[in-house]
């Protein structure tokens, strides 16, 4: 199952980001969305998981968004959260793959059994800092995430 994993739009979801993102079954977006059309032109893509993040806060159409989510993709338990300094209290053992957003610095890291990912920012660039997001395959024996830069 292809996956999109997308953060820190800003109200900005750039071409490059949409074509990417063209043929995911699902897409989850870790915060900062910007703006409600974000999210209608995601979710006419793929089925979405979404967590608002600092900036959508104050937001009334982001009032409904969860602060994290917990959901499970091909027995992958997932553990969704805009900013990773959350996760600590958010954690479980079960948790196989933590996703976040919020510092706009892409990053995959393995840390033992559990799998980290930050897709980076898809939104305005910040200084010097890669736009980019994620495409993640899962399968029940296996995942393999990866990095897409969408800027040069």
């Amino acid at each position: 199952m292809k996956i999109g994993v997308i953060s820190d739009t800003h109200g900005l979801l750039r071409p490059e980001a949409l074509a990417a993102l063209q043929g995911c079954e699902r897409i989850i977006h870790a915060g900062d969305i910007g703006k409600p059309e974000i999210l209608q032109q995601l979710a006419a893509i793929a089925p979405l998981h979404v967590v608002r993040g600092n900036n959508d806060l104050a937001a009334p159409w982001a009032e409904h968004i969860a602060d994290h989510l917990r959901f499970d993709i091909e027995g992958w338990k997932i553990l969704l959260v805009h900013d990773i300094a959350d996760v600590p209290a958010l954690l479980d053992a079960s948790t196989r793959v933590v996703i976040t957003g919020h510092s706009h610095k892409p990053c995959i890291e393995w840390r033992g059994e559990r799998l980290f990912v930050n897709p980076g920012s898809a939104g305005p660039r910040r200084f010097k800092l890669p736009v980019t997001l994620a495409v993640v395959e899962v399968e029940k024996g296996g995942i393999e995430p990866e990095l897409v830069s969408l800027v040069e």
